[in-house]
């Protein structure tokens, strides 16, 4: 997981001598075993927390690798603090999908204005703590709408992840796509029909 590189002095700056590339190596291979367990406890999820772990590393690395080296540990809590954060807006989000599909697919089925994150009710940190026996099958419905999301046409498949999986506005989806905030409900209403019929072809029900 360690971020490697090549052994080499930095530069003299104002009279401090900033870190070299092996102090970086030092500091994150110190670092790994205590940010991983911080970021298990907040993410409940193995493979999540070394995701967010690597991800704090090369950010650290990347853009203040050449800072003192003393200034690391708080920058390095802050960038796996935002990471972490990032993590858990994007798991309740897609949660929240899962657990709502049923809310989404309901309505008029010739009606393509409407945007179904629109219906989702505000939810607290609950839909965070899932039981363990639950957790099963809530990765597997994920992995399911992930391989039929693929099969969408492009447009409803950019609105899509913007809106439910980055959890962006439609304002800011619009924004990205460089189309109207209309355009961007009828993506996202079209895209989920497709989806809920593909789900219900496989016999799945919600």
């Amino acid at each position: 997981m360690l971020v490697h590189g090549t052994t080499r002095r930095r530069p003299v700056q104002r009279g401090i001598f900033l870190a070299s590339d092996t102090e970086l190596t030092a500091f994150l291979a110190g670092v790994e075993r205590r940010a991983f367990k911080q970021a298990v406890l907040l993410l409940r999820d193995e493979a999540g927390a070394l995701d967010a772990v690597q991800e704090a590393m090369m950010r650290l690395a990347t853009r203040y690798g050449d800072r003192p080296s003393d200034e690391w540990p708080m920058l390095f809590q802050r960038i796996l603090q935002n990471v972490v954060r990032d993590m858990l807006r994007r798991q309740k989000v897609r949660n929240l999908w899962v657990s709502m599909w049923s809310g989404f697919s309901r309505g008029d089925p010739e009606e393509d204005a409407g945007d179904p994150l629109d219906t989702l009710e505000a939810a607290d940190a609950s839909n965070l703590r899932l039981a363990p026996e639950n957790l099963a099958g809530r990765h597997q419905m994920l992995a399911i709408i992930e391989a039929e999301i693929q099969r969408l046409p492009q447009r409803q498949r950019e609105a899509f992840l913007m809106r439910y999986w980055e959890d962006m506005d439609t304002a800011e989806t619009a924004a990205a796509m460089g189309c109207s905030e209309g355009s961007v409900k009828t993506h996202c209403s079209r895209a989920t029909r497709t989806l809920a019929a593909a789900l219900k072809a496989k016999g799945i029900t919600l």
